[in-house]
Protein backbone atom coordinates (compact mmCIF):
# COMPACT_ATOMS: atom_id res chain seq x y z
CA UNK A 1 0.00 0.00 0.00
CA UNK A 2 1.37 3.25 -1.04
CA UNK A 3 1.59 5.60 2.28
CA UNK A 4 0.38 9.20 2.59
CA UNK A 5 3.26 10.91 0.67
CA UNK A 6 3.06 8.89 -2.16
CA UNK A 7 1.95 10.99 -5.35
CA UNK A 8 -1.61 10.01 -6.36
CA UNK A 9 -3.74 10.33 -9.55
CA UNK A 10 -2.08 11.65 -12.53
CA UNK A 11 0.93 12.61 -10.43
CA UNK A 12 2.00 8.65 -9.88
CA UNK A 13 2.57 8.20 -13.52
CA UNK A 14 4.54 11.61 -13.95
CA UNK A 15 6.69 10.49 -10.93
CA UNK A 16 6.71 7.03 -12.23
CA UNK A 17 8.06 8.65 -15.66
CA UNK A 18 10.84 10.88 -14.01
CA UNK A 19 12.34 7.49 -12.93
CA UNK A 20 12.03 5.81 -16.22
CA UNK A 21 13.88 9.33 -17.50
CA UNK A 22 16.62 8.87 -15.06
CA UNK A 23 17.54 5.53 -15.99
CA UNK A 24 17.56 6.09 -19.67
CA UNK A 25 19.52 9.31 -19.01
CA UNK A 26 21.96 6.94 -17.41
CA UNK A 27 21.61 4.24 -20.39
CA UNK A 28 22.58 6.93 -23.03
CA UNK A 29 25.76 8.19 -21.17
CA UNK A 30 27.16 4.50 -20.87
CA UNK A 31 26.36 3.85 -24.57
CA UNK A 32 28.14 7.17 -25.74
CA UNK A 33 31.16 6.26 -24.46
CA UNK A 34 31.20 3.22 -26.43
CA UNK A 35 32.90 3.45 -30.09
CA UNK A 36 30.79 3.78 -33.31
CA UNK A 37 30.13 -0.18 -33.61
CA UNK A 38 28.58 -0.80 -30.38
CA UNK A 39 26.33 2.00 -30.87
CA UNK A 40 25.59 0.47 -34.12
CA UNK A 41 24.77 -3.07 -32.30
CA UNK A 42 23.54 -1.87 -29.52
CA UNK A 43 21.93 1.61 -29.70
CA UNK A 44 19.30 1.95 -26.19
CA UNK A 45 18.55 -1.64 -26.03
CA UNK A 46 19.90 -2.43 -22.48
CA UNK A 47 20.14 -6.20 -21.45
CA UNK A 48 17.99 -4.47 -18.39
CA UNK A 49 15.24 -3.68 -20.89
CA UNK A 50 15.55 -6.97 -22.74
CA UNK A 51 15.08 -8.98 -19.12
CA UNK A 52 12.47 -6.17 -17.82
CA UNK A 53 10.44 -5.95 -20.86
CA UNK A 54 11.27 -8.20 -23.62
CA UNK A 55 11.31 -11.60 -22.41
CA UNK A 56 14.67 -11.64 -22.26
CA UNK A 57 15.04 -11.14 -26.10
CA UNK A 58 18.48 -10.39 -27.04
CA UNK A 59 17.22 -8.63 -30.43
CA UNK A 60 14.98 -5.58 -30.27
CA UNK A 61 10.91 -7.52 -30.98
CA UNK A 62 8.82 -5.85 -33.67
CA UNK A 63 6.19 -4.19 -31.45
CA UNK A 64 3.28 -5.44 -34.38
CA UNK A 65 0.49 -3.42 -32.42
CA UNK A 66 -1.31 0.01 -33.54
CA UNK A 67 -2.21 1.19 -29.81
CA UNK A 68 -0.99 1.20 -26.08
CA UNK A 69 -3.77 -0.11 -23.50
CA UNK A 70 -3.78 1.95 -20.17
CA UNK A 71 -3.84 0.87 -16.59
CA UNK A 72 -6.52 3.91 -15.64
CA UNK A 73 -7.91 7.65 -16.58
CA UNK A 74 -5.10 8.63 -14.95
CA UNK A 75 -2.22 7.38 -16.85
CA UNK A 76 -4.35 8.01 -19.97
CA UNK A 77 -4.39 11.62 -19.22
CA UNK A 78 -0.71 12.28 -18.36
CA UNK A 79 -0.18 10.03 -21.58
CA UNK A 80 -2.23 12.14 -24.05
CA UNK A 81 -1.72 15.47 -22.44
CA UNK A 82 2.60 14.17 -23.22
CA UNK A 83 3.19 15.14 -19.51
CA UNK A 84 4.43 11.43 -19.72
CA UNK A 85 5.99 9.20 -22.28
CA UNK A 86 3.80 7.19 -24.55
CA UNK A 87 3.37 4.78 -27.51
CA UNK A 88 -0.70 5.58 -27.23
CA UNK A 89 -0.75 4.93 -30.93
CA UNK A 90 1.76 3.46 -33.98
CA UNK A 91 1.23 6.12 -36.34
CA UNK A 92 2.73 8.46 -33.28
CA UNK A 93 4.98 6.38 -31.51
CA UNK A 94 5.65 2.47 -31.52
CA UNK A 95 8.74 0.53 -29.48
CA UNK A 96 10.30 -0.33 -32.46
CA UNK A 97 10.25 2.80 -34.19
CA UNK A 98 12.27 4.13 -30.76
CA UNK A 99 15.34 1.56 -30.40
CA UNK A 100 15.58 2.28 -34.22
CA UNK A 101 15.58 6.28 -33.75
CA UNK A 102 17.79 6.81 -30.35
CA UNK A 103 20.59 4.47 -32.55
CA UNK A 104 20.44 6.55 -35.15
CA UNK A 105 20.74 9.46 -32.98
CA UNK A 106 23.52 8.01 -31.29
CA UNK A 107 25.36 7.47 -34.73
CA UNK A 108 24.55 11.02 -36.18
CA UNK A 109 25.78 12.46 -33.57
CA UNK A 110 28.73 10.14 -32.72
CA UNK A 111 31.38 12.69 -31.97
CA UNK A 112 29.21 15.96 -31.98
CA UNK A 113 29.51 17.68 -28.68
CA UNK A 114 25.76 18.48 -28.43
CA UNK A 115 22.44 16.38 -27.96
CA UNK A 116 20.78 15.08 -30.90
CA UNK A 117 16.83 13.37 -31.72
CA UNK A 118 15.70 11.83 -34.45
CA UNK A 119 11.85 10.95 -36.22
CA UNK A 120 12.11 7.78 -38.00
CA UNK A 121 9.61 8.11 -41.49
CA UNK A 122 8.06 6.02 -44.07
CA UNK A 123 10.69 7.06 -46.45
CA UNK A 124 14.03 9.11 -47.32
CA UNK A 125 11.44 11.29 -49.57
CA UNK A 126 9.28 11.16 -46.61
CA UNK A 127 12.10 12.69 -44.44
CA UNK A 128 12.89 15.32 -46.86
CA UNK A 129 9.45 16.35 -46.96
CA UNK A 130 9.00 16.34 -43.06
CA UNK A 131 12.60 17.71 -42.63
CA UNK A 132 11.94 20.87 -44.30
CA UNK A 133 8.15 21.65 -44.69
CA UNK A 134 8.03 23.16 -40.46
CA UNK A 135 9.87 25.67 -41.97
CA UNK A 136 7.90 27.17 -44.76
CA UNK A 137 4.51 28.02 -42.51
CA UNK A 138 3.31 31.47 -43.39
CA UNK A 139 4.67 34.00 -40.97
CA UNK A 140 1.54 35.80 -39.62
CA UNK A 141 3.29 39.10 -39.00
CA UNK A 142 4.41 38.82 -42.84
CA UNK A 143 1.79 36.93 -44.33
CA UNK A 144 2.70 38.42 -47.91
CA UNK A 145 6.35 37.98 -47.61
CA UNK A 146 7.32 35.54 -51.24
CA UNK A 147 9.48 32.63 -48.94
CA UNK A 148 12.02 31.16 -50.55
CA UNK A 149 14.73 28.43 -49.71
CA UNK A 150 18.26 27.67 -50.85
CA UNK A 151 19.28 23.96 -52.28
CA UNK A 152 22.31 22.57 -53.99
CA UNK A 153 21.05 22.13 -57.80
CA UNK A 154 22.41 18.18 -57.95
CA UNK A 155 20.14 16.56 -55.67
CA UNK A 156 18.10 13.59 -55.83
CA UNK A 157 15.87 13.31 -58.90
CA UNK A 158 12.56 12.76 -56.16
CA UNK A 159 14.27 15.62 -54.19
CA UNK A 160 14.15 18.31 -57.50
CA UNK A 161 10.43 17.08 -57.91
CA UNK A 162 9.66 18.22 -54.59
CA UNK A 163 10.98 21.55 -54.39
CA UNK A 164 10.89 22.38 -58.07
CA UNK A 165 7.00 21.35 -58.58
CA UNK A 166 5.07 20.48 -55.36
CA UNK A 167 7.54 23.52 -53.34
CA UNK A 168 7.03 26.21 -56.41
CA UNK A 169 5.09 25.60 -59.04
CA UNK A 170 1.83 24.46 -57.11
CA UNK A 171 2.40 26.55 -53.82
CA UNK A 172 5.01 29.64 -55.42
CA UNK A 173 7.60 29.14 -52.50
CA UNK A 174 10.64 30.00 -54.28
CA UNK A 175 13.96 27.44 -54.66
CA UNK A 176 17.08 28.96 -55.32
CA UNK A 177 19.65 26.54 -57.09
CA UNK A 178 22.95 26.71 -56.22
CA UNK A 179 24.93 25.67 -59.35
CA UNK A 180 28.19 26.46 -58.11
CA UNK A 181 28.59 24.52 -54.68
CA UNK A 182 31.82 25.96 -54.03
CA UNK A 183 31.66 29.08 -54.66
CA UNK A 184 30.29 30.52 -50.86
CA UNK A 185 29.66 33.56 -53.02
CA UNK A 186 26.91 32.30 -54.65
CA UNK A 187 25.31 30.91 -51.79
CA UNK A 188 24.83 34.08 -50.19
CA UNK A 189 23.72 35.88 -52.98
CA UNK A 190 20.77 33.47 -53.26
CA UNK A 191 20.10 34.65 -49.36
CA UNK A 192 17.74 37.26 -47.82
CA UNK A 193 15.22 38.05 -45.09
CA UNK A 194 12.44 35.73 -46.49
CA UNK A 195 14.96 32.66 -47.06
CA UNK A 196 13.98 29.73 -44.48
CA UNK A 197 17.03 27.45 -44.83
CA UNK A 198 19.46 26.26 -46.99
CA UNK A 199 19.65 22.48 -48.06
CA UNK A 200 22.57 20.29 -49.96
CA UNK A 201 22.84 16.76 -50.45
CA UNK A 202 26.50 15.49 -50.17
CA UNK A 203 28.20 13.66 -51.88
CA UNK A 204 25.33 13.69 -54.37
CA UNK A 205 23.64 11.30 -56.33
CA UNK A 206 24.47 10.51 -59.24
CA UNK A 207 27.48 13.38 -59.69
CA UNK A 208 29.57 13.25 -56.88
CA UNK A 209 28.79 16.89 -55.84
CA UNK A 210 30.24 18.04 -53.00
CA UNK A 211 30.95 21.30 -50.87
CA UNK A 212 32.14 23.11 -48.02
CA UNK A 213 30.18 21.83 -45.42
CA UNK A 214 31.20 23.98 -42.53
CA UNK A 215 31.16 26.71 -44.25
CA UNK A 216 28.09 26.61 -45.87
CA UNK A 217 27.06 26.11 -42.39
CA UNK A 218 28.58 29.10 -40.88
CA UNK A 219 26.79 31.13 -43.65
CA UNK A 220 23.49 29.37 -42.62
CA UNK A 221 23.82 30.39 -39.08
CA UNK A 222 25.05 33.99 -39.98
CA UNK A 223 21.80 34.73 -41.55
CA UNK A 224 19.94 32.64 -38.26
CA UNK A 225 18.77 29.92 -40.80
CA UNK A 226 19.28 25.89 -40.28
CA UNK A 227 21.19 24.04 -42.67
CA UNK A 228 19.62 20.45 -43.42
CA UNK A 229 22.12 17.82 -45.78
CA UNK A 230 21.05 14.90 -47.03
CA UNK A 231 23.73 12.34 -46.12
CA UNK A 232 22.23 9.36 -47.75
CA UNK A 233 25.48 8.38 -49.75
CA UNK A 234 27.78 8.51 -47.02
CA UNK A 235 25.98 7.92 -44.09
CA UNK A 236 27.00 8.19 -40.62
CA UNK A 237 30.17 5.87 -41.20
CA UNK A 238 31.91 8.14 -43.15
CA UNK A 239 30.19 11.90 -42.52
CA UNK A 240 28.18 13.04 -39.55
CA UNK A 241 27.45 16.60 -40.39
CA UNK A 242 26.17 18.06 -37.35
CA UNK A 243 29.36 17.67 -36.16
CA UNK A 244 30.72 20.36 -38.99
CA UNK A 245 27.72 22.32 -38.13
CA UNK A 246 24.45 21.14 -39.59
CA UNK A 247 21.31 21.63 -37.73
CA UNK A 248 19.23 18.54 -39.85
CA UNK A 249 20.44 15.36 -41.12
CA UNK A 250 18.10 13.48 -43.68
CA UNK A 251 18.56 10.04 -44.38
CA UNK A 252 16.36 7.76 -46.74
CA UNK A 253 17.69 4.96 -44.74
CA UNK A 254 16.51 2.76 -47.32
CA UNK A 255 19.73 2.98 -49.16
CA UNK A 256 23.21 2.58 -47.61
CA UNK A 257 22.50 2.05 -44.23
CA UNK A 258 20.15 -1.09 -44.46
CA UNK A 259 21.93 -3.04 -47.54
CA UNK A 260 19.71 -5.73 -47.57
CA UNK A 261 16.95 -4.26 -49.46
CA UNK A 262 13.61 -5.79 -47.74
CA UNK A 263 12.32 -2.62 -46.64
CA UNK A 264 11.48 1.52 -46.86
CA UNK A 265 12.57 3.93 -44.37
CA UNK A 266 13.97 7.07 -43.97
CA UNK A 267 15.07 9.64 -40.91
CA UNK A 268 15.45 13.08 -39.77
CA UNK A 269 18.29 13.62 -37.68
CA UNK A 270 18.34 16.80 -35.73
CA UNK A 271 20.58 19.25 -33.09
CA UNK A 272 18.69 20.00 -30.01
CA UNK A 273 18.69 23.69 -30.05
CA UNK A 274 18.87 24.69 -33.67
CA UNK A 275 19.50 27.73 -35.37
CA UNK A 276 16.36 29.38 -36.64
CA UNK A 277 14.97 32.80 -37.07
CA UNK A 278 11.82 30.90 -37.54
CA UNK A 279 9.44 28.93 -35.64
CA UNK A 280 8.48 28.42 -32.33
CA UNK A 281 10.85 27.56 -28.86
CA UNK A 282 9.57 24.49 -28.78
CA UNK A 283 10.13 23.34 -32.38
CA UNK A 284 13.79 24.91 -32.20
CA UNK A 285 14.48 22.97 -28.75
CA UNK A 286 13.77 19.26 -29.99
CA UNK A 287 12.63 19.44 -33.74
CA UNK A 288 12.43 15.51 -33.94
CA UNK A 289 11.02 15.18 -31.02
CA UNK A 290 8.13 18.32 -32.41
CA UNK A 291 7.88 16.70 -35.63
CA UNK A 292 7.03 13.61 -33.89
CA UNK A 293 4.42 14.70 -31.09
CA UNK A 294 3.05 17.72 -33.63
CA UNK A 295 3.27 17.43 -37.75
CA UNK A 296 3.93 14.17 -37.72
CA UNK A 297 1.22 13.06 -35.27
CA UNK A 298 -1.40 14.87 -37.70
CA UNK A 299 -0.24 13.93 -41.13
CA UNK A 300 1.41 10.17 -40.32
CA UNK A 301 4.13 9.91 -42.10
CA UNK A 302 5.64 7.44 -39.91
CA UNK A 303 7.80 4.36 -40.21
CA UNK A 304 6.25 0.95 -39.60
CA UNK A 305 7.20 -1.41 -36.66
CA UNK A 306 8.03 -4.18 -38.74
CA UNK A 307 10.64 -1.80 -41.18
CA UNK A 308 12.06 -0.53 -38.37
CA UNK A 309 13.20 -3.21 -37.15
CA UNK A 310 14.48 -4.90 -40.89
CA UNK A 311 16.22 -1.64 -41.00
CA UNK A 312 17.97 -1.36 -37.28
CA UNK A 313 19.12 -5.33 -37.69
CA UNK A 314 20.97 -4.13 -41.00
CA UNK A 315 22.77 -1.03 -39.52
CA UNK A 316 24.58 -3.16 -36.79
CA UNK A 317 27.21 -3.74 -39.68
CA UNK A 318 27.24 -0.36 -41.04
CA UNK A 319 31.10 0.56 -40.48
CA UNK A 320 32.28 -2.52 -41.73
CA UNK A 321 30.53 -2.68 -44.73
CA UNK A 322 30.94 0.89 -45.29
CA UNK A 323 34.96 0.28 -45.62
CA UNK A 324 34.23 -2.51 -47.58
CA UNK A 325 32.35 -1.09 -50.17
CA UNK A 326 34.38 2.08 -50.30
CA UNK A 327 37.66 -0.30 -50.79
CA UNK A 328 35.94 -1.90 -53.31
CA UNK A 329 34.58 1.24 -55.40
CA UNK A 330 37.92 2.87 -55.23
CA UNK A 331 39.38 -0.38 -57.28
CA UNK A 332 36.45 -0.43 -59.62
CA UNK A 333 37.15 3.64 -60.71
CA UNK A 334 40.91 3.45 -60.78
CA UNK A 335 40.20 0.50 -63.27
CA UNK A 336 37.73 2.17 -65.28
CA UNK A 337 39.73 5.54 -65.90
CA UNK A 338 41.73 3.61 -67.93
CA UNK A 339 39.47 2.17 -70.18
CA UNK A 340 39.51 3.38 -73.84
CA UNK A 341 35.37 3.48 -74.25
CA UNK A 342 35.16 5.52 -71.18
CA UNK A 343 34.66 9.61 -70.77
CA UNK A 344 34.90 10.11 -67.31
CA UNK A 345 34.73 8.60 -63.95
CA UNK A 346 33.28 10.97 -61.38
CA UNK A 347 34.35 9.29 -57.66
CA UNK A 348 35.64 11.46 -55.34
CA UNK A 349 38.17 9.13 -53.72
CA UNK A 350 40.20 9.66 -57.44
CA UNK A 351 42.75 11.88 -56.70
CA UNK A 352 42.71 13.66 -60.20
CA UNK A 353 38.43 14.64 -59.16
CA UNK A 354 37.89 18.22 -58.85
CA UNK A 355 36.38 18.39 -55.26
CA UNK A 356 39.06 15.25 -53.82
CA UNK A 357 40.64 17.58 -51.70
CA UNK A 358 37.79 19.23 -50.11
CA UNK A 359 36.02 15.83 -49.77
CA UNK A 360 38.77 14.31 -48.62
CA UNK A 361 38.63 16.99 -45.53
CA UNK A 362 35.42 14.89 -44.51
CA UNK A 363 35.08 11.91 -45.74
CA UNK A 364 36.74 9.35 -43.19
CA UNK A 365 36.05 5.89 -42.11
CA UNK A 366 34.81 6.98 -38.45
CA UNK A 367 36.92 5.41 -35.60
CA UNK A 368 39.64 4.23 -38.24
CA UNK A 369 42.24 5.70 -35.93
CA UNK A 370 40.94 3.29 -33.09
CA UNK A 371 41.18 -0.01 -35.24
CA UNK A 372 43.69 -2.30 -35.41
CA UNK A 373 43.69 -2.86 -39.22
CA UNK A 374 44.52 1.17 -39.88
CA UNK A 375 45.40 2.66 -36.76
CA UNK A 376 45.15 6.41 -38.25
CA UNK A 377 42.22 7.99 -39.48
CA UNK A 378 41.95 7.00 -42.90
CA UNK A 379 39.45 8.47 -45.82
CA UNK A 380 36.68 6.51 -47.40
CA UNK A 381 34.30 7.96 -50.10
CA UNK A 382 31.60 5.43 -50.43
CA UNK A 383 30.44 3.00 -53.14
CA UNK A 384 28.24 5.81 -55.26
CA UNK A 385 30.35 6.45 -58.73
CA UNK A 386 29.05 7.78 -62.37
CA UNK A 387 31.38 6.63 -65.38
CA UNK A 388 30.03 8.47 -68.87
CA UNK A 389 30.43 6.16 -71.83
CA UNK A 390 32.28 7.82 -74.94
CA UNK A 391 29.54 8.36 -78.24
CA UNK A 392 26.72 9.49 -76.52
CA UNK A 393 22.88 8.01 -75.28
CA UNK A 394 23.20 4.38 -77.40
CA UNK A 395 26.76 3.18 -76.65
CA UNK A 396 25.80 3.96 -73.26
CA UNK A 397 22.25 1.62 -73.13
CA UNK A 398 24.56 -0.61 -75.11
CA UNK A 399 26.90 -0.94 -72.41
CA UNK A 400 24.15 -0.54 -69.89
CA UNK A 401 21.79 -3.41 -70.92
CA UNK A 402 25.65 -5.93 -71.35
CA UNK A 403 25.71 -6.21 -67.58
CA UNK A 404 25.06 -9.30 -66.56
CA UNK A 405 26.43 -9.39 -62.89
CA UNK A 406 25.63 -5.79 -62.07
CA UNK A 407 21.88 -5.44 -61.35
CA UNK A 408 20.00 -3.05 -63.66
CA UNK A 409 17.81 -0.87 -60.85
CA UNK A 410 17.12 2.27 -59.54
CA UNK A 411 18.31 1.40 -56.13
CA UNK A 412 21.19 1.85 -54.20
CA UNK A 413 23.27 1.03 -51.20
CA UNK A 414 22.58 -2.51 -51.51
CA UNK A 415 24.44 -5.50 -51.01
CA UNK A 416 24.38 -6.14 -54.49
CA UNK A 417 25.91 -4.13 -56.72
CA UNK A 418 23.54 -2.10 -58.91
CA UNK A 419 23.30 0.57 -61.82
CA UNK A 420 21.09 2.66 -63.56
CA UNK A 421 20.81 5.63 -66.24
CA UNK A 422 19.77 8.36 -64.13
CA UNK A 423 18.63 10.49 -67.77
CA UNK A 424 16.10 7.69 -68.33
CA UNK A 425 15.25 6.99 -64.40
CA UNK A 426 15.48 8.49 -61.40
CA UNK A 427 16.10 11.98 -63.30
CA UNK A 428 13.72 11.38 -66.30
CA UNK A 429 11.26 13.76 -64.38
CA UNK A 430 13.58 16.98 -64.45
CA UNK A 431 13.49 18.14 -67.85
CA UNK A 432 16.46 18.20 -70.26
CA UNK A 433 17.35 21.65 -69.08
CA UNK A 434 17.49 20.88 -65.47
CA UNK A 435 19.39 17.81 -65.92
CA UNK A 436 22.17 20.04 -67.70
CA UNK A 437 22.15 22.14 -64.91
CA UNK A 438 22.81 19.38 -62.58
CA UNK A 439 25.27 17.75 -65.26
CA UNK A 440 23.47 14.58 -65.34
CA UNK A 441 23.75 13.94 -69.22
CA UNK A 442 22.39 10.65 -71.51
CA UNK A 443 25.53 8.87 -70.93
CA UNK A 444 25.84 8.67 -67.36
CA UNK A 445 25.51 5.50 -65.86
CA UNK A 446 25.70 5.54 -62.29
CA UNK A 447 27.20 2.61 -60.61
CA UNK A 448 26.48 1.36 -57.02
CA UNK A 449 29.04 -0.78 -55.48
CA UNK A 450 28.20 -3.61 -53.36
CA UNK A 451 29.47 -6.39 -51.40
CA UNK A 452 31.45 -9.09 -54.61
CA UNK A 453 34.67 -9.30 -55.58
CA UNK A 454 35.55 -6.15 -56.65
CA UNK A 455 37.73 -8.59 -59.67
CA UNK A 456 34.11 -9.90 -60.38
CA UNK A 457 32.59 -6.64 -60.73
CA UNK A 458 35.76 -5.47 -63.09
CA UNK A 459 34.75 -8.47 -64.88
CA UNK A 460 31.60 -7.48 -65.49
CA UNK A 461 32.24 -3.91 -66.63
CA UNK A 462 34.96 -5.45 -68.97
CA UNK A 463 32.84 -7.63 -71.02
CA UNK A 464 29.91 -4.76 -70.94
CA UNK A 465 32.20 -2.07 -72.07
CA UNK A 466 32.67 -4.61 -75.24
CA UNK A 467 28.74 -3.63 -76.20
CA UNK A 468 30.00 0.13 -77.01
CA UNK A 469 30.52 -1.10 -80.85
CA UNK A 470 28.06 -3.77 -80.95
CA UNK A 471 24.88 -4.61 -80.33
CA UNK A 472 23.19 -6.79 -77.50
CA UNK A 473 19.85 -8.07 -77.44
CA UNK A 474 18.00 -8.30 -74.24
CA UNK A 475 15.01 -11.42 -74.74
CA UNK A 476 12.24 -10.26 -72.69
CA UNK A 477 10.19 -13.45 -71.51
CA UNK A 478 7.19 -14.37 -72.75
CA UNK A 479 6.00 -13.78 -68.83
CA UNK A 480 7.35 -10.70 -68.55
CA UNK A 481 4.66 -8.52 -66.44
CA UNK A 482 4.13 -5.18 -65.78
CA UNK A 483 1.92 -5.56 -63.14
CA UNK A 484 2.04 -2.82 -60.91
CA UNK A 485 4.16 -0.23 -62.91
CA UNK A 486 2.59 3.44 -63.32
CA UNK A 487 3.48 5.64 -65.93
CA UNK A 488 3.73 8.80 -63.59
CA UNK A 489 6.33 7.18 -61.20
CA UNK A 490 9.83 7.92 -61.93
CA UNK A 491 12.27 5.60 -61.08
CA UNK A 492 13.56 5.99 -57.62
CA UNK A 493 16.71 5.51 -55.46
Amino acid sequence: MPDATSPSGVDRYIAAARTAAQRRTADLEAIRRCRFDTIAVHGLYTMGEGLDFNQGSIIEPIYLSSSQAYRDSDEMEAALSYQIPTWCYSRIANPSLYYLENTLALLEGYGFDGEASCCATASGMAAIHTATEPFLAVDPKKPDAKLNFVSTCQVYGGTYQLFSIRRMQERGIDCRWVTNLTDLDEWASKIDENTRFLYGELPSNPGQAFFDLAAVASLAHRHEIPLIVDSTVATPALLRPLCHGADIVVQSVTKSMTTSGFGISGAVIARKNLTSRFGSDEMKADFAGYLKQLPNRDMGPNLSPVNAILSLNDIRTLRSKMDLFSRSSMEIALWLQEQPAIQQVDYLGLPGHPLHELASRYLYLVDSQHDAQYGEPVNRYGHLMSLRVKGGAAPTRRVFDAMQRIWRATDLGRIKSVATIPAISTHSQQGEEARCMADVPPNLIRLCVGGEHPDDIIADLDQALRAVDGKVQVAVPASFSAGGASREAPGEG
